[in-house]
């Protein structure tokens, strides 16, 4: 049978950026997830190949009237961004003063239509990790211009994550006291594989636990739809329930949570797709749900049999922090936290204190003590991003974050979302609710798989087309 044009094999700028992003987010992963302070220039320069790769791809004329029609304008948001960065570099929001031996920092008076900065090598050494991160993912339109070259490097990124869980369930298990089997000291009790602060392995897994529902329900019928068993789907869902089980294994309360909203949107969606996989495999329609009914209690069972100790002793621990809210009639201790980074917003809301300025500034601002010694509760993030955002960049600066997700956001609202990325943007509007109440952005590998996963999911789609557009590539 005649099976159509071959269709002509990828370029090598498609080649280079899919290798590009799988070695991106592998390194970053296993690298603390970027949260380790000697990784973040490496990262930053490993990233600078995805700026120069981005701007290969721009001045290609082919792939600006092929590929990637209507990608450019996307872009302005994070070149003002970049813009106003630099005019706050100009304009020292603090002075140092030297007093026995010791540097004191003060604000200085600056009007509200300037721009600032608390230290300007901070400022852009942060806008340099970001541009990095954002352009390394936006190539994925700029220069993908077949699908199948997306579900490759989001099936890596998926098999990295596995990896990762695989090593983080194993460490766990033989109770080692930090990170690499206890070679790396961790500053926080409730560290995962390689990530520091188990909320931040639980926003990383969100998000590819998204990308591997995708790709799983993709290829419930099989490769060329020979049913479920003769396929990858199989494979698919053993490595979305392992990556599952890291979730709550890890102790992360909130993203056990997300996790439960994600998988209910999963089985409504992907039930039938599944039933009708298994009916192509030649099982009736009751073989095929007593096959998912036993699938799900072996899936809840193997959760309860590698996680049961740690799910009941953060079930204790949330029914004691409910219990002490519930007495004092508020969220505690969070909400002061939020209470003092909105006092410190409000004091220069249009542009903000300057890129990476929170943990310097919020000193001023922070009143909390411990009630053991009198000293001021240290925090380095405001455990909320959004919140944090509008303190370090103001309105004008989140905004324009904003807006350099809305613009493509927009550009594909009338397109035909398939299952794939439908459940990419899912897991990033997940991890966006969540970024309202604690700092997953505040980790460099939840960055770059959140824009990952949302690049992929628009250039997916736009390759799919309109409802009824034939296939515009594999």
């Amino acid at each position: 049978m005649n099976q159509g044009p071959h269709p002509s094999p990828p370029s090598s700028l498609e080649i280079a950026v899919a290798a590009h992003l799988t070695v991106f987010i592998a390194g970053v992963s296993w690298a603390f997830g970027g949260n380790a302070d000697w990784v973040r220039t490496p990262i930053s320069i490993w990233g600078s190949l995805g700026i120069l790769l981005a701007l290969a791809s721009m001045a290609d004329r082919r792939l600006r009237d092929c590929t990637a029609p209507g990608t450019l304008p996307w872009v302005w948001p994070v070149v003002i961004l970049n813009g106003l960065v630099a005019a706050a570099c100009l304009t020292p929001g603090f002075r140092q003063l030297v007093f026995r031996n010791e540097i004191l920092i003060m604000p200085v008076r600056v009007d509200w239509w300037r721009p600032s900065a608390t230290r300007a090598g901070v400022a852009l050494h942060s806008l340099w990790l970001f541009d990095a991160i954002y352009f390394s993912c936006l190539n994925l339109a700029l220069s993908v211009g077949r699908r199948r070259i997306i579900r490759i490097v989001l099936a890596a990124a998926v098999g990295n994550a596995l990896a990762l869980s695989v090593f983080g369930t194993v460490q766990k298990l033989v109770g080692s006291a930090g990170i690499y089997f206890g070679s790396v000291r961790s500053p926080h009790e409730l560290f995962f594989a390689s990530f520091v602060y188990d909320n931040h392995w639980g926003a990383f897994i969100i998000l590819m636990i998204g990308a591997c529902i995708g790709l799983t329900l993709r290829y419930a019928p099989g490769s060329r739809g020979e049913g479920f068993f003769h396929g990858p789907a199989l494979g698919g869902i053993v490595a979305a329930s392992l990556l599952a089980i890291s979730i709550p294994f890890s102790g992360s309360r909130a993203c056990t949570v997300l996790l439960g909203i994600l998988l209910v949107v999963a089985l409504v969606r992907g039930v039938p797709r599944i039933a009708r996989a298994l009916r192509l495999s030649g099982a009736t329609p009751a073989g095929a749900l007593a096959a998912m009914a036993v699938a799900a209690l072996l899936a809840v069972a193997g959760v309860w049999m590698v996680a049961g100790d740690v799910i009941q002793a953060r079930t204790s621990k949330t029914r004691e922090q409910i219990a002490t809210m519930w007495a004092h009639g508020g969220i505690g201790s969070r909400s002061v936290l939020y209470q003092d980074t909105w006092r410190m917003a409000r004091q220069r809301i249009l542009f903000g204190w300057g890129m990476g300025s929170f943990p310097i500034v919020f000193g001023l601002y922070n009143s909390q003590e411990s009630k053991i010694d009198r000293l001021p509760v240290i925090y380095h993030d405001a455990h909320s991003d959004w919140l944090q955002s509008v303190a370090e960049l103001g309105l004008a600066g989140t905004a324009l974050i904003g807006a350099a997700v809305a613009l493509p956001a927009l550009a594909v609202r009338r397109m035909r979302v398939t299952t794939i990325p439908y459940f990419l943007l899912a897991g990033c509007i997940l991890i966006a609710a969540y970024a309202w109440v604690e700092f997953p952005f505040g980790n460099v590998a939840v960055v770059l798989a959140w824009w990952l996963c949302f690049f992929s999911a628009i250039q997916y789609i736009r390759l799919t087309g309109p409802p009824g557009a034939a296939r515009q590539g594999p």
